[in-house]
């Protein structure tokens, strides 16, 4: 049996997710998984550097050091499984979003973490830079895990939403029906903006279980002032990132309002996640929403999505088979898996890339 290892780290910065992973038609087995947090001084910088606050040295710095962290990654959750490694055909590797501009007139999407030095240091084919190719077709670049939902969640049966609360918050819809497309797109802010605000006044990196923000209340003039921005309100295929959605975008919106105690800030941004997604999910009444990400963990973003969706049916991806924290690392392995074999990874009705592309650029051992 062959296996792959998915490498994953997102928009919350908070470090890699590694899975090993073997693939049987529509069915997925896991081997083992491991985290490794990002040291205190690599999360900042590569903050600073997603906001355009690094120079060219130390990007290709970050690049390296990056490229490092997810090789031992790899080599950990090896370990732990105690897998041949020579039975191991490939690495997909994520890479960390520092950049992702999907609009305008050139747009690009810039993940660093050296695939080379990945490659080098674990003797295993490598599959990286996943996004451009698409972008290259005219496409968003993401989300990318819809291929992958699609692939793995579909059901004849009912009409399934995949819900990714990571530090961006996306949905996929996987209709029942084979004659209607499966979509998904990027809904706004999940973690991203409360973790922001977090550090920023409590210097925790997060709000661990939602507690800080149930000593808040919901201010709904910000609230309104925060939906009322255009990303909500415009068509897919659409993506975004902190380039957008941060710190100052969140200072900028209080300014605006007078004397908010900032655990209320920190309650509306929870219901921002809430009521942004709501907003934008299809409007079937037979739904059955699956949620994935780290979001997935905060019991009070969970009991706020319930509150908004009465009647729904509310369930984790753990009820299909798969951990909601290892989805989106199992997703990358799979991409990795599709690269490799000659296959299309993207799905055109939800980055609007001009047709199916292979994605990836592969680094042999």
């Amino acid at each position: 049996m062959e296996a792959w290892i998915g490498l994953m780290s997102g928009t919350s910065m908070d470090g890699i997710d590694a899975v090993l992973v073997s693939f049987d038609h529509s069915a997925v087995k896991i081997h083992a998984s491991h985290t490794i947090p990002y040291p205190d001084q690599i999360r900042h910088r590569l903050i600073a550097a997603s906001q355009n606050q690094a120079e060219p040295d130390e990007i290709g710095e970050l690049d390296t050091l990056v490229g490092n962290l997810f090789a031992q990654a790899a080599d950990a959750v090896i370990q732990r499984s105690e897998f041949d490694r020579a039975k191991i055909r490939g690495i997909g590797s994520h890479g960390q979003t520092i950049r992702h501009q999907p609009s305008g007139t050139a747009p690009f999407s810039i993940q660093i973490g050296n695939p080379c030095v990945l490659s080098e240091a674990t003797n295993i084919t490598t599959v990286a830079d996943f996004r451009r190719r698409d972008m290259a077709a005219g496409g968003q670049g993401a989300p990318l895990v819809p291929a992958f939902h699609k692939a793995f969640f579909s059901s004849d049966e009912e009409n399934r939403c995949i819900l990714n609360l990571g530090g961006i918050a996306n949905i996929t819809w996987l209709p029942a029906s084979d004659e209607i497309p499966a979509t998904g797109f990027d809904t706004g802010p999940a973690n991203a903006l409360m973790d922001a605000w977090c550090l920023d006044q409590t210097g925790l990196p997060f709000d661990s279980d939602g507690h800080w923000a149930m000593e808040g209340s919901i201010n709904q003039e910000l609230l309104d002032d925060m939906l009322s921005d255009a990303y909500f309100s415009k068509a897919p295929p659409k993506s975004t990132g902190k380039e957008r959605f941060n710190l100052d975008w969140v200072k900028t919106l209080v300014s605006r309002h007078r004397d908010i105690p900032a655990e209320d800030i920190q309650r509306t941004l929870l219901e921002l996640t809430v009521k942004s997604v709501v907003q934008q999910l299809p409007e079937i009444s037979d739904l059955r929403i699956y949620v994935c990400g780290g979001g997935a963990r905060n019991p009070l973003l969970m009991e706020a999505f319930a509150k908004a969706l009465p009647g729904v049916s509310l369930s984790l991806t753990t009820d299909l088979g798969l951990d909601p924290q290892l989805v989106e690392p199992v997703a990358f392995a799979w991409l990795a898996k599709q690269a490799l074999e000659g296959k299309p990874g993207n799905l055109p009705d939800v980055t609007g890339a001009a047709g199916p592309r292979i994605l990836g650029a592969i680094y042999p051992a």
